[in-house]
């Protein structure tokens, strides 16, 4: 197809949902696709992108639709080819057992548990579990070296003809009338946006034109260890989503790096990590994985919090971009009018994702293909 015949994408939003939409588009070859972010994914870490900060593995989320179930489920399927051995985003991932302990009931809209999907499901003995636990399981999965991964994503959307461009946009109004061409960078003649797609995350709360107060944060707090010989993951959860200090988790990257967490506290929006709450991590850790201790100390005596401190490489804080009533993903029109543009123009929602965007991210990107090309068949009618 001859590049003047390309339509023009814009994808608002360079987090790991922005960077999968944006490729997913331009793999199919029938768009000439644009990411627009304040920060991308090489910058030092900000507290204003979430993506960074991400622990992270796949384990299926039960409390929200069947719907999002769906699209984790494509998202699995993608990763997990993507973390097979010889593949050329194999050095993102690490395939792991992982281990889950639940100490209140898992909520679920079917009669199906989804982590049941996983391969090498099994749930736990009574003998296995600990004191109090309602139930576990186990099952193979793989975690995701988020700074290792975005880059690989932009490095393949860039490489596949994308484009990327660093600009601050206060109003969506401003892309859809103007395009890039108000951009650091942008030409006067750049080519008008056919569909502009929202990936901003907690930015959308502030995004003129847009303003979404459903959304909010869900602050997390992790400590990063370096400790290789954890290759294991391990998870206890309390309570649901936004209800405090509820879960415990172990993710062991490929790097030999290992995230330990957490936090959920919905509306904190506190930028740095508090010591206190990292004491409490580490403790939390420590007694459900006493590996994460070198095996010299474990093997003459029980390990303190005091023998994984010399371990710790950094500290975490996300705002994680949840939303009341769940992801927004959709299509909506916009009157061509307001922005001095013939017609109606699509724009596409795709954020509110919560602690989900990596999980979710895949199946959400192929939903918004199909919208995107549901859109322009409607404008070439």
């Amino acid at each position: 197809m001859a590049q003047t015949q390309l339509k023009q994408i814009i994808v608002l939003g360079a987090g790991v949902v922005g960077l999968t939409t944006a490729l997913k588009l331009q793999q199919e070859g029938k768009y000439r696709v644009t990411i627009v972010a304040e920060i991308l994914p090489s910058d030092h870490k900000s507290i204003r992108y979430t993506s960074h900060w991400a622990g992270a593995h796949h384990v299926y989320n039960p409390l929200n639709s069947t719907q999002l179930n769906e699209y984790e489920k494509e998202t699995f399927k993608i990763m997990w080819e993507m973390s097979a051995p010889g593949s050329d985003a194999h050095e993102c991932f690490l395939r792991i057992n992982q281990t889950e302990h639940f100490y209140h009931p898992r909520e679920l809209r079917g009669t199906t548990d989804p982590i049941e999907s996983f391969p090498d499901f099994r749930y736990l003995t009574q003998e296995e579990l600990p004191p109090k636990c309602i139930y576990g399981a186990k099952f193979r999965t793989f975690t995701i070296d988020t700074p290792v991964y975005l880059n690989y994503l932009s490095t393949r959307f860039l490489s596949l003809g994308g484009k990327m461009m660093r600009g601050s946009v206060m109003h969506i109004n401003q892309v859809l009338e103007g395009g890039t061409s108000l951009l650091p960078g942008g030409h006067e003649k750049d080519q008008l946006p056919d569909a502009v797609v929202v990936c901003v995350g907690l930015g959308a709360r502030f995004l003129g034109g847009i303003e979404d107060k459903n959304l909010y944060p869900i602050r997390g707090q992790t400590v990063i260890l370096r400790a290789p010989w954890v290759r294991t993951g391990i998870t206890e959860t309390y309570g649901g989503q936004g209800t405090g200090d509820s879960v415990t988790y172990i993710i062991a990257r490929r790097s030999g790096d290992v995230i330990v967490g957490g936090t959920r506290d919905a509306d904190d929006w506190y930028p740095k990590p508090r010591e206190e709450t990292m004491e409490a991590i580490l403790t939390r850790a420590l007694s459900l994985c006493p590996h994460l201790a070198p095996p010299e100390i474990r093997s003459v005596r029980t390990p303190t919090v005091d023998d994984i401190l010399p371990l710790v490489v950094g500290e975490g804080c996300g705002l994680r971009p949840a939303r009341k009533g769940g992801i927004r993903l959709e299509l909506e029109w916009k009157d061509g009018k307001q922005v001095r543009r013939k017609g109606k123009l699509p724009v596409i929602y795709n954020y509110g994702h919560g602690g989900y965007g990596f999980q979710s991210s895949w199946g959400c990107a192929s939903k918004v293909l199909e919208l995107v090309a549901t859109a322009l068949s409607t404008t070439a009618e």
